[in-house]
């Protein structure tokens, strides 16, 4: 890894970490509804994170940067910088819309992903509120992308930097004003839209799969008509979320 390379991850952590500090001021300042589940649940999705934090240097970065660097050779000239940069991260976010709805739709990766649909309560540190499976398993589906469609490095680095910045802000508790949250939603995934995605109603947790752009749901018929509510409960219907350690072996359970 080179020094150009060290230092866009060093800048990506300072972002993500100054960015989490902003929304979590933000949120209890400007809560969207009543705070519920207390500091235990923000210590346990912090644990998930810390773990899932430490996975990233030893394989996830390695292994989209060894990707990066097997790449097929197809990407044409045109495709270099801005232009580039932009078309990857409207198709990678594409992408993450439909590998998003596959953790949903096939019964092996809901296993893992329904770790982070669990918690009760939606906030800044339900974001990073990951299963190292699923981790893992997106790891490598994006592996698989980056060397089928030649994405360098600098532009999975961006994109996955939008991806946490975006995530972070629509599973915040953070009141926005009407109008400005309505203009928001047109273009970008807010907590309005997402809040739904984490309704405990299986039909409303099968619907609003995007990540930053919210015209995917729309664009592929999976955006739900339901309107969020300060008193939405928000989980897995019919389950109760758990502690640290059987959220690490639910997935091995054996259960749907």
């Amino acid at each position: 890894m080179n020094d150009a390379t060290q230092q866009l991850l060093q800048h990506k952590g300072i972002l993500i970490l100054a960015w989490i500090a902003l929304l979590f001021a933000a949120e209890r300042w400007l809560p969207a509804a009543p705070r519920r589940g207390g500091w235990s649940r923000v210590i346990r999705n912090g644990v998930l994170w810390l773990m899932n934090s430490a996975l990233s240097p030893l394989i996830v970065i390695p292994v989209s940067l060894w990707a990066a660097q097997h790449a097929l050779g197809w990407r044409p000239d045109w495709l270099n910088g801005w232009t580039g940069l932009i078309v990857d991260v409207l198709v990678l976010d594409m992408l993450i819309y439909w590998w998003h709805r596959l953790n949903h739709e096939i019964p092996f990766l809901w296993r893992f992903h329904e770790v982070h649909h669990l918690d009760e309560f939606l906030d800044v540190s339900s974001a990073v509120r990951f299963h190292f499976g699923e981790v893992l398993l997106s790891a490598g589906a994006r592996a698989g992308i980056i060397i089928l469609l030649g994405i360098p490095f600098t532009s999975v680095i961006v994109f996955e930097t939008l991806v946490i910045a975006s995530a972070l802000f629509h599973h915040s508790n953070l009141r926005l004003g009407e109008k400005l949250e309505t203009a928001l939603s047109r273009i970008v995934v807010t907590p309005s839209i997402h809040w739904v995605h984490h309704h405990a109603i299986r039909a409303d947790t099968d619907s609003n799969y995007a990540t930053i752009f919210s015209w995917w749901d729309r664009l592929f018929r999976s955006r739900s008509a339901t309107l969020r509510t300060a008193d939405m409960k928000i989980g897995v219907e019919g389950r109760t979320d758990e502690e640290t350690v059987p959220l690490l072996v639910l997935p091995f359970r054996g259960h749907r």
